[in-house]
Formats: C-alpha cells, structure tokens, sequence
C-alpha cells in the first residue's frame, strides 16, 4: 500500500470544486460519463491497430446505485490505468493560485473544463472517490485509488480480473439526490443522450 499527497500548488483546490463550483453540481455526471467514453474510444482505436491482446468483448459503460452503501458507480471496460498512469492523471492538478483561477474564470460556465477538472467534479457530490482500474496492457495489475477529498490520497493494489475502471462514489449527505434512479436517469438523457458508447444504467 501507499500514501501519497496530490501535487497541487495550493490546497484550495477542493473548497473551490466543492463550493464555487456549486451551481453547476449535476455535471459531474456528464464529466465521469465523458472519461468513461474517452477510455472505451482509445480501446477501440487501439483494438484497430491491432494493439490490443484478445477480444473487445462488452464495451458496455454501466452506471450503478446502491442505496444502503449510498454510493454511485461508474464502471466502464475501456483501456484502464496502470499504477503509474493513476499517479501521473489523478494526483498532479497544477494551479498557480487559487484566486488567480476564480478571478480569470468566475464568469464561465464551463469552468471544470479549463484545468482538466473533469474527474475531480466527482467531490462536488461524493464525500470518498475510489477509483478501481486495469489497464487493457499485458501483465498490468489492478490499482484502487482512494481519496477523501483533501490532498491526500491511498494507493493500493486489487485484484481485479477485467480491464477497465469503476469510479465508485461515497455520496455525501447533502447531496443524496443523486441516489435517487430518477435524477440520475434524468441528468443521463440530458447529458449523455448521444454519446457513441452504450450506457446501461
């Protein structure tokens, strides 16, 4: 197992995702959703290329709700993440200074897009994020990726057979609305409606 700290220049960075970024909650969604598309299109490519070992198989993404753990997953069978892949993509978010990012985009709408936040919009809802990947690449073993939502975050082996990641996602008290199959179903036909990979929810 290892512990580590997320390379950020300024440990505002969660209370600006959590709070300033508040008004537009329900994309985080549509974020994770997006990444799990990305994964699925680069196998594919890949698969093309005759770079990919084995079958495509199911490239189905599914979206689970479990009321009593109260969590909400994003499971996708794309390329996956090897250990080194999860410390470069999710534990370096560059900032130069946190005023610096409210001033310059306070008025955008599309603010997570900017710094390449997309997975990070995940903490607007969630209280505890693992990230549980594979990648597609021969030999590769299972990581999990834990975080609470401050800088620190665990990184730890699983023994998890298929390639991919699910994005399991501790939601908080306040935000329980998204544990309803109703508003989840409602934020993937408004965001999710057209995207060229299958969503199973």
């Amino acid at each position: 197992m290892q512990k580590g700290t997320i390379s950020v220049s300024t440990e505002n960075i969660f209370p600006i995702i959590k709070q300033f970024l508040y008004s537009d909650q329900e994309i985080f969604l549509r974020e994770l959703v997006s990444n799990a598309t990305d994964a699925t299109s680069k196998l594919k490519t890949y698969a093309s290329k005759g770079e990919l070992k084995g079958e495509i198989g199911d490239t189905t993404i599914e979206i689970l709700i479990d009321e009593a753990a109260k969590t909400l997953t994003i499971s996708d069978k794309g390329i996956g993440m090897t250990e080194e892949e999860v410390m470069k993509y999710l534990n370096q978010v560059a900032f130069s200074s946190a005023q610096e990012f409210l001033e310059t985009y306070k008025n955008e709408s599309s603010i997570i897009g900017h710094f390449g936040l997309g997975f990070y919009s995940a903490f607007m809802v969630a209280e505890k994020v693992e990230v549980v990947t594979k990648s597609y690449k021969e030999g590769s073993k299972g990581v999990t990726w834990t975080c609470t939502g401050n800088t620190e975050f665990i990184l730890d082996k699983n023994d998890k057979k298929e390639r991919g990641t699910d994005i399991i996602l501790h939601i908080s008290e306040d935000s329980n609305e998204y544990l309803e199959k109703a508003r989840i179903e409602g934020l993937l036909k408004k965001y999710c409606k057209f995207l060229p990979t299958e969503i199973k929810f």
